[in-house]
């Protein structure tokens, strides 16, 4: 699920851009998954980066926008991370987004319950990722994990280049 105007890269090691496969969960066992979104600007050219760790390797997403926000590109990299896992699958997310991981674990529930309108009856802002994240959530068994960003976790470090990678992938394709 992208935006007008993404532009999504797929690859398992660096080097050209392959076509998205899933990482396959093997059965039962969990996946980690690693997102993180950038934006040079905000709103401005944005990326989306996720690494997704499974049995059978790992696989690197990205993808990017000519002008976005830099939370819709946190929460792209988390649909397009759950979209590429194979359906059921257990799956530990780790975010530097408190935004993500806070909405899908403690807000989600209001903005609901008030017919997708904030504790001051404001309409949600990013309606439609919330929802797709949310469907995309519940075709697997989430844990939801917040990391600090740019502190050295090895795994978001690289959805971090990744998602910037997808800045950079954006910013081509408008050219």
């Amino acid at each position: 699920m992208l935006d007008a105007g993404a532009s999504p890269v797929a690859s398992s090691s660096p080097g050209p851009a392959k076509a998205a496969t899933p990482v396959a969960a093997g059965g039962g066992d969990a996946l980690t998954v690693y997102a993180d979104g950038a934006c040079k600007g905000n709103p401005g050219p944005g990326g989306w980066g996720a690494l997704l760790i499974g049995v059978d390797g790992e696989r690197e997403l990205c993808g990017g926008e000519a002008s976005t926000t830099n939370n819709r590109m946190e929460m792209t990299a988390v649909i397009e991370a759950m979209a590429a896992a194979p359906e059921g699958s257990a799956i530990a997310l780790y975010t530097d987004s408190r935004y993500v991981q806070q909405g899908m674990t403690d807000w989600i529930h209001g903005w609901k319950r008030r017919g997708w309108r904030t504790a001051d009856g404001k309409p949600v802002k990013n309606i439609d990722l919330w929802q797709a994240l949310e469907r995309e959530a519940g075709r697997h068994q989430v844990s939801w994990h917040w990391v600090r960003g740019h502190n050295g976790d090895p795994g978001n470090e690289r959805a971090d280049a990744l998602a910037n990678r997808g800045i950079t992938e954006a910013n081509r394709s408008r050219r």
